[in-house]
């Protein structure tokens, strides 16, 4: 028998852990980038063009790279972090399996440009597709420098697979806010085709994450801060009132190392219990450290999943302790009947000292003495006079001269007045006779009921409505544009960057369904005129939760996009469940059902109505 199991060449191997390591140019950037935190870097910029399809750049003023490293590091399994295997259990940096730039460098064009701090000149190596094509001597700054160009050129299945550069680029400023803020003392900068998306200066963790997601988000963090022997706990929820349908401002950071964990998520969510919305999600930004010895790191390549040796208490630590910062800073209520809460000391007065305060009195003060002195130096009361108010005449003076001889006298009998009949005998408005017998009416306030030939129709309000909204919003975003009312004061709301990015991305499709948006800024967007349908106060819950359709459900082309973009509206403008209605609406909502294209279902293919025939009911009683 022929032996058939053989080596791969290491090109082969490199383009299979590829797959694990580079899943899209965001897995790019972020290897990159936390190269660079290890490397010790103080300012790191980082350039892409076409959403990282065409140029990843990768800049920072690290400790640099000596010519033999820089070979080495494009090696399989080669790395600075890590010696032994005892140091997997005490890992101080982001990187240690060594197979980041060997897998970029398997399936894109690298270049990279090295200098240490005390070399004169650097290295410039260009490798395609694991083999190095030149290497060279350079002039370059101290630290690195790796471009990586043509991203999955030689795999152009993984290349078809990615979606549109809108939705790529969104994933980059994911990756990148998240290595922002668990690293606030370092400098960072992202620029997108020329222009200039983040400029991060050092700062502490509130600021950056102010500087990141807006300056209004300042106002709606609340600290929190735990020291116990198994975890350090520090960072920031948001204020329950400004809870979001979407789950984007929620991080974990394990030792300054993005995660994501379902189980503590759900102590938060269990710490906020009884303060938020229904579907809404708390913001946080949450720094945990630990011992390195209590949690295994190396369960999957991206490295975003952790095992902590107790779960359990750090679940019971991280649910007290931000149950505590929600309480201490007054946002959740306090179960004390017999409190005053005016009677609190303010945190600014907690550890200072009592003080006796100063009352000062003029012992020498009379407020007669000086009328009386002018009083007798003028010999009259005439001086004075002129600054005393005057008494007014008495009330009875108002009504001197108005009887007459008709009039009563003051000391008549009030019987012989007649006053007008308190007793109304007539109707103002009476009962129309021919008044039209109601051919639908609403049940539980969700159902609409209606009469048919062969029966009843039982019609699902909310439903219905939301067909009618999406096959209009449909019409008005691809055929004419919709009616639109012009607001008296401009509607200012704040949004962070990624959310802004996602408004100017459906700009014209807004604009085609009655939105009219004077200026969009980095992290607010001005409005002046909004569909005629909607009222002003539900504008902004309408456009977060278009936001969270848009994060949760990614279009990859310009139908999906409308398609879902009207599907978000009509959702949001449509009339909910538990809303009373009249007659009038009733029958405007179950004539306009029956004319759209689709009336049985709705967009989401539910169904709308249903109806039930005679035959169906004798059946019921037999």
């Amino acid at each position: 028998m022929t032996d058939i199991i053989q080596l791969l060449p290491d090109h082969v191997a490199n383009q299979i852990a590829a797959g694990e390591v580079v899943q899209r140019p965001a897995s790019v950037v972020k290897e990159l980038v936390e190269n660079a935190i290890d490397a010790g870097s103080g300012n790191i910029q980082v350039v892409i063009k076409d959403a990282g399809k065409t140029l990843i750049q990768v800049v920072d003023d690290g400790k640099g790279m000596s010519l033999t490293d820089a070979r080495m590091c494009f090696e399989r399994h080669a790395t600075s972090k890590i010696k032994t295997a005892e140091d997997l259990f005490s890992l101080q940096t982001k990187g240690f399996r060594g197979e980041a730039l060997a897998s970029i460098a398997a399936i894109a064009h690298v270049e990279l440009k090295t200098k240490p701090e005390d070399d004169e000149v650097g290295t410039q190596i260009k490798v395609e597709g694991s083999k190095v094509t030149n290497q060279d001597v350079c002039v370059c700054p101290k630290g690195t420098s790796v471009s990586v160009k043509n991203l999955f050129y030689n795999i152009p299945a993984r290349r078809n697979f990615l979606k549109s550069d809108a939705v790529e680029t969104r994933h980059i400023i994911d990756e990148f806010q998240r290595v922002a803020l668990a690293h606030p003392q370092i400098g960072f900068s992202l620029f997108h085709n020329g222009s200039e998306l983040f400029q991060l200066p050092e700062t502490n963790h509130r600021q950056r994450i102010t500087n990141i997601f807006g300056g209004k988000t300042n106002e709606k963090l609340v600290p929190v801060t735990e020291e116990t022997e198994i975890v350090e706990i520090s960072g920031f929820v948001g204020k329950p009132e400004f809870a979001k349908k979407s789950r984007g401002e929620q991080f974990f950071f394990v030792n300054n190392r993005f995660i994501k964990s379902p189980y503590l998520n759900h102590a938060v969510v269990a710490a906020f219990e009884g303060l938020l919305k229904d579907k809404s999600y708390p913001s946080y930004f949450l720094f945990l450290n630990v011992d390195p010895k209590s949690i295994d790191i190396n369960i999957h390549p991206t490295k975003t999943e952790i095992k902590f040796d107790d779960e359990h208490a750090l679940y019971a630590i991280l649910r007290s302790a931000i149950k505590h910062s929600l309480g201490q800073f007054n946002v959740a209520p306090v179960l004390d009947f017999d409190r005053d809460a005016n009677l609190d000391t303010p945190y600014d007065y907690k550890n200072r000292s009592a003080e006796v305060p100063q009352v000062e009195v003029d012992r020498n003060f009379n407020p007669f003495q000086e009328e009386n002195a002018r009083t007798h130096k003028t010999g009259s009361s005439s001086f004075s006079s002129n600054f005393r108010k005057e008494r007014g005449e008495s009330w009875e003076s108002l009504y001197t001269g108005l009887q007459t001889e008709d009039t009563p006298k003051p000391d008549s009998d009030f019987r012989e007045i007649e006053f007008e009949s308190e007793e109304v005998t007539g109707n103002l408005f009476q009962p129309s006779q021919d008044t039209e017998e109601k051919s639908t009416f609403q049940l539980h306030k969700k159902y609409i009921v209606s009469t048919l030939k062969s029966g009843i129709l039982v019609i699902d309000q909310h439903r219905a409505h939301t067909r009618i909204l999406y096959e209009e919003m449909l019409k008005n975003i691809t055929v004419s544009a919709a009616v639109s009312q012009q607001l008296l004061f401009p509607l200012n709301l704040q949004f962070n960057t990624h959310e802004v990015e996602i408004i100017k991305q459906l700009q014209d499709s807004l604009e085609q369904t009655g939105f009219v948006f004077s200026e969009i800024k980095t992290d607010s967007v001005e409005i002046v005129g909004i569909p005629t349908l909607i009222s002003e106060s539900e504008v902004e819950i309408l456009l977060e939760q278009l936001i969270a359709d848009f994060e949760n459900d990614v279009p990859d082309n310009g139908f999906s996009q409308t398609d879902l973009l009207a599907k978000s509206l009509a959702k949001g403008m449509a009339v909910k469940s538990g809303t009373l209605l009249n007659n009038t609406e009733q029958q405007h909502i179950v004539n306009r059902l029956f004319a759209c294209k689709e009336p049985g279902l709705s967009p989401s293919n539910r169904s709308v109505f249903v109806t039930l025939t005679v035959d169906e009911l004798d059946k019921k009683f037999m």
